[in-house]
């Protein structure tokens, strides 16, 4: 009696088959096996889940059994693109005379952003290293050892809250070259994806990837990672509403906030409770309020419409090429906060009326990021992506005046709404580096103890060189067609970090952290 999920061996005679049975579609389509034989080689017991293309089990349970959820067919293929995208990115890199050089895993902690994973070292009692957040500065450092292009499959690990799709570990694809400027990357990183896209999934893609500068971004989609595949871009209507009679409009221009909008087409119909529903989302965004406005008979059929004149109406329509039947969501308040809310009602929006292109892949560089953010949590400037970001040199002069209006020679990478890594042209001089070190708020103490020894690279003649490390499995997930990066990782962590198969973390002997120094002390944790 076979069990689902039993390894068996059959034996039997290899016949032909019979015309007008035989499988063109098949390597074996030509013969069957007339079956004398089974043997049992080992039995499965009972399964927690059934193994299907698509199951209905909850994700804890299957990465308990993740032995068993890896043999369901779209995990199979996910895990088999991943092999073939890391062999198309290894065969164009190489051939465009990049050398994969691999950098080390126990590192001095220098913690940026996220926190440091820390292996405590037995040789060196007191003492750590930590896991690398990104190899950044061992690939700055081989610039100025002479190697001029380099890349890297980077195993990286961030300490850090997970959001819904993080990891604490990941694989970056890690490049860096000298003497390059952006549009060397752009190209550089443009074929790579036409050619990985080619050779993986047949698909053709569209070059150069169109770009966007990232106020733009912000002003147009409410986010600095657009989604493409549609329309529905937010409007600015501020001009059109600053003296209306309409009061939420008129007083928040005059306390200097703006009025967008975005067009949500056939929503004219809809009900009070989705109004209503819509109204609670953008309030839960951090919106006071939402004003909806349903297009109509060439107006507007709202209570509001008595207090906008027909110009105003006729404008706003024309704004946000409005047609009859659709809804008009407003939002009047600061700046950053109407583009927020309406950048997210807008993708929740296209999903709930189906409006994203499925199999469409939108690539998009984001251009002019800033240098530096004001940083609430810290109360102080931090970098927006790492210290080692060249500013434009137009903007040098405004290092230390007005840091925030310092825009970066750095770059963004975006598919689908999804950001897959970001990249800069480096600073090379020792002198513009410390000048962003003390932007920063750091001390020649903490530099020196930090980044002394990149400091000291640097006045050997570092050539000028850049790079961009992008999200491996990022970029698997959406060319699998998968919605979380733990389908195509083979083992995953859970959000909180946890690995169920093996129960990881763990606790370890006495006598391993006596070895080390270490006391564990009772508390929060």
């Amino acid at each position: 009696h076979l069990h689902h999920e039993d390894v068996i061996s059959a034996s039997g005679t290899v016949r032909l088959r019979p015309e007008g049975y035989k499988n063109p579609k098949l390597a074996t389509g030509d013969i069957e096996v007339h079956i004398s034989d089974i043997e049992i080689l080992n039995e499965s017991v009972p399964l927690p889940f059934m193994i299907e293309e698509e199951t209905t089990a909850f994700e804890d349970l299957r990465l308990r059994y993740r032995y068993l959820d890896l043999r369901r067919p779209p995990l199979q293929r996910a895990i088999i693109l991943m092999h073939h995208i890391r062999q198309a990115v290894r065969r164009y890199l190489s051939s465009n005379g990049f050398l994969e050089i691999e950098t080390p895993a126990l590192m001095k902690s220098t913690p940026e952003g996220a926190r440091d994973f820390l292996v405590p070292s037995r040789k060196h009692r007191g003492k750590f290293y930590a896991l690398p957040q990104s190899p950044q500065t061992y690939k700055q450092i081989l610039m100025i050892a002479g190697f001029d292009r380099y890349f890297q499959l980077a195993h990286c690990f961030r300490d850090e809250d997970l959001r819904a799709d993080r990891q604490p570990e990941f694989s970056q694809i890690d490049i860096e070259a000298s003497f390059i400027e952006e549009e060397d990357i752009y190209s550089l990183i443009e074929g790579m994806f036409e050619y990985v896209f080619k050779e993986t999934l047949g698909v053709e893609l569209k070059t150069p990837f169109p770009r966007m500068t990232y106020k733009d971004a912000l002003s147009r989609f409410g986010t600095d990672k657009p989604d493409t595949r549609f329309d529905m871009e937010i409007k600015d209507i501020t001009a059109l509403v600053r003296n209306s009679g309409f009061g939420v409009f008129s007083s928040a221009v005059k306390s200097g906030g703006v009025v967008r909008g975005i067009n949500l087409p056939g929503c004219g119909s809809f009900s009070r409770r989705q109004t209503d529903k819509l109204i609670d989302e953008a309030r839960s965004l951090g919106a006071k309020g939402l004003v909806l406005l349903r297009s109509a008979s060439g107006g507007f059929s709202s209570s509001i419409a008595r207090f906008l004149t027909e110009e105003e109406i006729m404008g706003i329509r024309n704004a946000l090429s409005s047609s009859d039947g659709d809804l008009i969501a407003v939002v009047a308040d600061k700046e950053d906060v109407a583009c927020y809310v309406l950048g997210e009602l807008r993708l929740r929006m296209a999903k709930r009326l189906d409006l994203v292109h499925k199999n469409s892949f939108n690539f998009l560089w984001i251009v002019d990021c800033p240098m530096f953010e004001y940083s609430e949590d810290e109360g102080k400037i931090v970098a927006s992506h790492h210290p080692f970001t060249s500013p434009k040199p137009e903007h040098l002069e405004f290092l230390e005046s007005d840091p925030l209006r310092v825009l970066a020679r750095s770059y963004d990478l975006v598919l689908n709404g999804s950001e897959l890594g970001s990249g800069s042209i480096r600073i090379h001089r020792p002198d513009i580096q410390k000048r962003v070190f003390r932007v920063l708020g750091l001390s020649d103490d903490e530099v020196e103890e930090k980044f002394g020894f990149l400091l000291r690279a640097f006045q050997f003649g570092a050539p000028p060189h850049g790079g961009i490390a992008l999200g491996l499995e990022r970029i698997v997930a959406i060319m699998a067609g998968r919605n979380s990066i733990r389908d195509v990782i083979a083992f995953p962590k859970t959000t909180s970090a946890y690995a169920l198969m093996e129960d990881a973390p763990s606790t370890v002997k006495d006598n391993q952290l006596d070895e080390l120094g270490i006391k564990i002390v009772e508390g929060e944790g």
